[in-house]
Formats: structure tokens, sequence, C-alpha cells
């Protein structure tokens, strides 16, 4: 059973509105209002938009061209090649080369009715804004990708903290039978969740990148970080005490993977670890010195995986551009972590 998909139901609306307006002014070529209005139906309105001015842009200027050759040349086959000789170039100057193949069907236009008069322009323009019109009308709905969003959020931090999991266990036991395919899922899924946040900032206000499509960002930067971990906890065995420490924050990490801010919290810990760190007694052998490099690599790559965290709520509150979605920098649950994170490093005193 086949699915008639959104845009494919406004591109056979639209269409036919277009076509039945033409049509129904009496205007020659009236066909033509349906073929630009499938042309100018986009993904997203802001795209919507540009291919408008472009198709807009681009068939004035034909008409200009066309007015200046066709009275020298007159209607004749080579003269339409001069005037796309000198259409094509000035219009990818001017950056409206979407707009061109529409412009080149209003060219044809006058080249069949073998006349440029007034007349025929005015039919010309009005088969163009009934065309766009349409497009624009009919693009002024779109659905809502919230719900997906929020499925891909939930999806990747889930997948982040079986990760985090993972990889205490394997600094535990030194070795583990995972996979590691959440590894590969999650990176398709950055890179789709990505892609409709940028669809959905088209779609909206600006200050809406602020939200998802940079939480996501955040997440593949992090995810970046995770994939060079991989190799350190890979090559590690359990043969010194810190990697127990190093494990038990990783569990911390995991247990804490959500769109609030609570990097600061962690940010505090891992720098009383490091302190630690410093403070033991130098490695014996040269297999616990090499542990203990990897530990180190780790700590390192988790400060960079949590200032990433951290500078981005920074970087928004600066902006003043929280925008609506505040749940994914703020939220109840980060009293609940400031607590228990406290305890945790009460009892560990």
């Amino acid at each position: 059973m086949f699915k008639i998909g959104y845009r494919t139901l406004k591109t056979a609306v639209g269409c036919g509105l277009a076509v039945a307006i033409a049509q129904g002014l009496s205007l020659q070529f009236y066909a033509a209002a349906g073929v630009i209005a499938i042309l100018s139906i986009k993904t997203t309105k802001k795209r919507s938009y540009q291919s408008a001015i472009d198709r807009f842009v681009a068939c004035i200027l034909a008409i200009g061209i066309a007015a200046i050759i066709f009275p020298i040349t007159g209607y004749v086959p080579w003269a339409i090649s001069i005037i796309l000789l000198l259409l094509f170039p000035l219009g990818v100057t001017l950056k409206v080369t979407e707009g061109l193949v529409t412009s080149v069907v209003v060219l044809l236009h006058f080249y069949t009715l073998g006349e440029m008069s007034s007349k025929w322009v005015i039919n010309e323009l009005i088969l163009i804004t009934i065309g766009i019109g349409i497009a624009l009308l009919v693009n002024l709905y779109m659905p809502s990708v919230e719900k997906d969003l929020k499925s891909y959020r939930v999806k990747i931090e889930s997948n982040f903290q079986l990760i985090f999991q993972e990889f205490a266990y394997y600094l535990r036991h030194g070795e583990s039978d995972w996979d590691g395919k959440e590894i590969v899922e999650t990176d398709a899924l950055l890179q789709k969740a990505k892609e409709i946040a940028l669809l959905d900032i088209e779609n909206h206000a600006y200050d809406r990148e602020y939200n998802y499509y940079r939480y996501f960002n955040m997440r593949s930067k992090q995810f970046e970080i995770i994939e060079r971990i991989l190799p350190s906890v890979s090559s590690f065995n359990a043969c010194v005490e810190q990697g127990e420490e190093v494990a038990a924050f990783l569990d911390h990490i995991a247990d804490a993977v959500c769109p609030h801010n609570s990097a600061h919290l962690f940010l505090d810990e891992l720098e009383e670890m490091r302190k630690k760190f410093k403070h033991s007694p130098l490695p014996t052998t040269r297999k616990e010195f090499e542990m203990r490099a990897s530990l180190m690599h780790i700590v390192e790559e988790m400060k960079r995986y949590l200032i990433l965290k951290q500078s981005l709520k920074i970087k928004a509150r600066e902006a003043g551009k929280l925008g609506s979605h505040k749940h994914l920098w703020e939220g109840e649950g980060l009293r609940l972590q400031t607590v228990t994170i406290k305890v945790r490093n009460w009892l560990k005193r």
C-alpha cells in the first residue's frame, strides 16, 4: 500500500489550484501556472521564499533581455540562443539560477506568440504570480517535527547512557561481550537528527537554532569524544585501582545523561579526581604506567565532553536565545542531580 506524503498532497493541490485560477482568468498558456507552482513548492518555507524570489527575478531578466533581442533579430530560433547566452551568465551572477528554467518557459511563450506586446507581458507576469503565490500559500502549512526531534533526543541519550555503562564495565573487568552496535547507530541518529533540526529552523523563527540543532550539534561533538575514548577503554585491563574511580565517574555520567545542564557539577567531581590521581604513588611497572596514562586520557577527554555541554548553555544565555524549549537546557531534574552528586561526594570523604 503506497503512502501519499504531505508534500505530494500540497503539490497536487497547488498545481490544480494554480491552473484553475489561470484558466478562470482566460490567460494564455494557463497550464504553465501549474508547472511554476510545482517547481516552487519546496521542503521548507525558507526554501520556498528563496525559490519564489529567484523565479520572479529570473523571469523579469528574461523578459527584459527578450524585449531587446527579439525586435532586433526577429522571432527566429537562433534568437533564443542569443538570449540564453546573455540570460544564463547574468542569472548565475545574480544567484538566481533556480529560476532560470521558469524564465526559459516564459521566453518560449513569447517565441510561440511571435510578439512581446504589453498584453502578453502582463499575461506572463500574472502566470508567474499565480504559480508562485499558490506555492507559497500551500507551503504555509508545515507539519511539526517536534515529536520526531524529541524521539531522536531520547534515543541518542539512551545510547549515550548505555555506551558509558559499557565503558565503566570494561574498566572494571577488562573485558565485555558488548558488540558496540550503539556506536554505529548513534552516529546515524545524530546525522538524521541534525538534518531534521535544520529543516525545523528553516520553517520557523531563527532563534530555534539555539534549541534542537545546537543541542544535537553539541551531542555530535560529544560523540566524537566518545569515539576517541573508545580505543583507550578497549585496551585497558583491570590492574590499577584508579580504574574503578573512573568507572564510577562514567556510571555517574551515564545516570545523568539528559538535556539538563549539570556539567559544572561533574566538572568539579572530575577535578577532584584529577587531584587525587596527581598525588597517587607513581606507577611501579610499565603496564601500570600505560594503564594510568589511558585513564588520564579518558579523564581529559571527559573534561572536554562536559565543557561542551556547559559552554553551549552559556552561549545560548549570552545570546538571549534559549527559546521556547528550555527543557533542553534546564529542568526539575537538575535539582535532584545536584543533591545526588553532593551526597556521593560527601560519602567518599
